[in-house]
């Protein structure tokens, strides 16, 4: 891609405080080594766990070291600097270059959930990705489904419980959660998952009326609220990718499937090496697969996305919902791992991983974010 020496510097960040902080490091570190490899002046920041932030040394890359590595506190060498936190070091970066762009490459709550970009936003940065309004509502899962239904997206009903609710009467939330699966199901499967959460981290099927209670507690593990839905039983996991170029047109790629080596898209299926498999090039009938895109593309823009994202689908391949599709949740920052599905179906389109990290870098530039959060 030419012109690459017109870009703005970028500072990458990554880690952060949620579960998906290792997953980040892997992402954040391949879209740092691909803008370094076409030529773009780049910094990079790791976020630990407790909040903290570390710049990395000029030309950092990953290499082999994992990202787990990144969170052990005790090793400086990796890191590179003594911690600061992050709004002093967005504060520095914008007094030495006002026009750098942020990318933030994390993943989950408190991190993907607009919080970083709010803060780039409020130390004068321009950013990829979505303002802090929208990054928050894609991570809230049942409020993106609210806005689905609202734009004719069919979506799985779901019955969602505060912490604190369940801690007060969990024997009244459970006849609740009984009427709801009577409705709902044939067979009283459901699956829980935190409402705002991401790497099917806390997720877990409770088969019967007898594991529903432990799908809220793990799912309350991982947040303050938890959402249950009907299970549908090994559904096919169909995924989208929306991608906004800098002369502002939006794009969709896909759907693109997921072969989960486990009884659903867990988080080992997702990571662990050789579990899964991925295509992206489902066998969907053609209208079927324009009708999927369509809807990606269409809540993108109902939702006044910015920059990327990857929307979730279902199929379910039995019972009364047998080939019927449903939006599962909206990713605002996909993962860009090496099994990740939302840069391969944009290569498949014809762009390098390079060509991507770059083309994101330009439509930030191309549509500046709001430089202030008040």
């Amino acid at each position: 891609m030419s012109g690459n020496n017109t870009l703005p510097p970028v500072l990458v960040l990554f880690g952060g405080r949620s579960a998906e902080s290792d997953v980040s490091v892997i992402s954040g570190t391949a879209i740092a080594a691909a803008l370094l490899d076409a030529g773009l002046a780049v910094t990079q920041a790791h976020i630990a766990r407790d909040g903290s932030l570390r710049p990395l040394p000029a030309g950092h890359r990953r290499g082999d070291v994992t990202g787990g590595a990144y969170t052990d506190l005790t090793a400086p060498a990796l890191l590179g600097a003594e911690p600061m936190s992050l709004d002093a070091y967005l504060k520095s970066v914008a007094a030495s270059g006002p026009t750098t762009i942020v990318v933030p490459a994390l993943h989950g709550p408190g991190d993907e959930d607009g919080t970083i970009a709010a803060a780039a936003a409020t130390a004068g940065l321009n950013y990829v990705g979505d303002a802090p309004a929208v990054a928050a509502l894609g991570m809230d899962k049942p409020a993106f489904k609210v806005l689905a239904r609202e734009h004719g997206v069919a979506t799985l009903p779901e019955f969602v419980i505060t912490h604190g609710e369940w801690s007060a009467d969990r024997e009244a939330l459970l006849r609740a959660i009984a009427a709801f699966a009577n409705e709902h199901t044939s067979t009283g499967a459901l699956i829980g998952k935190p409402a705002a959460h991401g790497s099917s981290i806390g997720m877990k099927i409770a088969h019967t009326s007898a594991d529903w209670a432990d799908a809220v507690d793990e799912a309350l593990r991982f947040g303050d609220r938890a959402m249950l839905e009907p299970y549908l039983e090994r559904a096919r996991e169909l995924e989208v990718a929306v991608l906004e170029r800098s002369d502002g047109a939006v794009e969709a790629f896909g759907p693109g499937e997921v072969f989960p080596g486990r009884e659903f898209y867990d988080y080992d299926a997702k990571y662990a090496p050789g579990i899964s498999r991925t295509t992206t090039s489902s066998d969907l009938p053609p209208a079927l697969a324009e009708e999927m895109r369509a809807a990606a593309v269409a809540l993108f823009t109902a939702a006044q996305s910015r920059g990327l994202s990857r929307m979730d689908f279902l199929m379910a391949r039995s019972g009364e919902r047998a080939g019927r599709w449903y939006l599962s949740e909206v990713n605002t920052f996909p993962g860009f791992t090496p099994i990740s599905l939302f840069p391969a179906l944009v290569m498949s389109g014809g762009s390098s991983f390079m060509e991507l990290c770059v083309e994101l870098v330009a439509a930030a530039a191309a549509r500046p974010a709001p430089r202030s959060t008040r």
